[in-house]
């Protein structure tokens, strides 16, 4: 079979019908790479990430992408030990379909599970083929700043062994924001390799809807409410106490409702809010569909994004660019700098507090309501227009696309499609 025929491999635990952001993404980098003309095959489980009682098929194609399901590969979020023991079933299955995938052209994997790369590396060798690595965020540096591990611990070390080994061996490099190329050389030196390239909206299905003609707000009574919504992954590096914690400060005010959407550990911190304080002004939703998510993304008129004290550069707050795509400002709950402070300095599009100040937090909102409509629409079309600009998705998985073809033997000239973006532009 010709070279330009050969099969992009991709392997990820996540990937659609599920609705976890880094499966959406891989989406869109296969689903472009077919347009392109190149076979696509992805690994991935046959269970829901967040929940694992949700099963999908275990073979399918989407959009010319070609979709291998594998047993035994998530049993839900429960403890540190269930997820480790499904993601070492996933990856030694992954291993396997990966040395036997007839016409393996490269390899393309992330970090989801964390050791994903690591099977890769033994593909790699065994079948003689490139490999691009896909940064979404930074372990063993995620569990040691979160505190579920010593960074002495036999796990960390191991790990941290075989990310500098993925790094070193890597054909190119791809990580989330300015903060994440930092952090990833200081384990290696990758500049040579590395670009940098902030993951992007859905934005063939996101769009701005008018609060009274969105179906969301008549359907949880949301109609003349300002409403303050978290929407997205509530987990141990996206902590959401700081704006609970501001939620109960305002129960009083029956013109201000919150809304938290998604799933997550942090979900318990919600449930634990609502029963021992029963405000009224907290709605705790599951994931929404992909195909209704503009209907419930556009039923904020402030949107909030969290990220950890100590995971800046570690995690990336990919659910900024959902709420910047349907025209809503910002409230940051994070620490000074990250990216999305960079974000909002640079376009104006909202306020940012730090972590555990609930006086601030409360503040930022009240002045975000007082602010009137006319000042939020106006940060909220910056905001749009970054997304419609240099952070746009066409753009973006075209980048990414590039950086996974360049070196291989078929790929196009530098002159006949753009290079991948320096590590030190898009950094905002």
């Amino acid at each position: 079979m010709p070279a330009s025929r050969r099969t992009i491999l991709i392997i990820s635990q996540v990937y659609p019908p599920d609705a976890a952001a880094v499966g959406q993404h891989f989406h869109d980098v296969a689903a472009a790479l077919v347009k392109r003309g190149r076979p696509v095959r992805v690994i991935t489980s046959a269970r829901g990430y967040d929940d694992a009682t949700q099963t999908y098929p275990a073979r399918e194609t989407r959009d010319g992408v070609e979709i291998r399901r594998l047993p035994l590969s998530s049993f839900g979020k429960a403890s540190i030990p269930v997820r480790l023991l499904a993601q070492m079933l996933f990856l030694v299955q992954a291993i396997a379909h990966g040395l036997f995938t007839p016409n393996l052209g490269s390899l393309f994997v992330s970090t989801s599970p964390p050791m994903c790369a690591a099977g890769a590396l033994v593909v790699r060798a065994l079948r003689r083929v490139p490999l691009t690595y896909w940064v979404m965020d930074v372990n063993p540096d995620q569990v040691i700043e979160l505190g579920k591990m010593k960074a002495d611990a036999l796990p960390c070390k191991v790990m941290r062994v075989f990310q500098r080994a993925v790094l070193k061996r890597a054909k190119d490099v791809i990580v989330l924001d300015r903060f994440m190329g930092e952090r990833i050389s200081r384990m290696r030196d990758v500049h040579e390799k590395l670009s940098v390239i902030p993951p992007w909206a859905h934005d063939d299905v996101l769009e701005s809807i008018e609060h009274d003609q969105n179906p969301f707000r008549d359907e949880h009574n949301l109609q003349g409410k300002f409403v303050v919504m978290y929407s997205g992954n509530h987990g141990y590096s996206t902590p959401v106490t700081t704006l609970l914690d501001a939620a109960v400060r305002l129960k009083e005010r029956d013109d201000v409702v919150f809304a938290f959407i998604g799933g997550g550990v942090g979900k318990e911190d919600v449930r634990r809010t609502i029963s021992e304080h029963n405000p009224g002004n907290i709605i705790d939703l599951p994931y929404q569909p992909l195909e209704s998510i503009k209907y419930s993304l556009s039923a904020a008129d402030l949107h909030v994004v969290t990220v950890g004290p100590d995971v800046v550069g570690v995690v990336h707050p990919c659910k900024v660019y959902g709420a910047m795509a349907v025209a809503r400002p910002i409230l940051l709950v994070a620490p000074d700098p990250c990216h999305v402070s960079d974000l909002i300095q640079a376009h104006d599009i909202g306020w940012h507090v730090a972590h555990a100040d609930v006086d601030a937090c409360v503040r930022a909102i009240e002045t975000a309501i007082e602010a009137g409509e006319s000042r939020r629409r106006e940060m909220g079309a910056s905001a749009k227009g970054a997304v419609d600009g240099d952070l746009h998705s066409t753009a973006s998985i075209a980048r990414v696309c590039d950086v996974i073809e360049q070196g291989l033997p078929d790929a196009p000239s530098p002159t006949q499609r753009p290079s991948a973006a320096p590590a030190h532009e898009h950094a905002a």
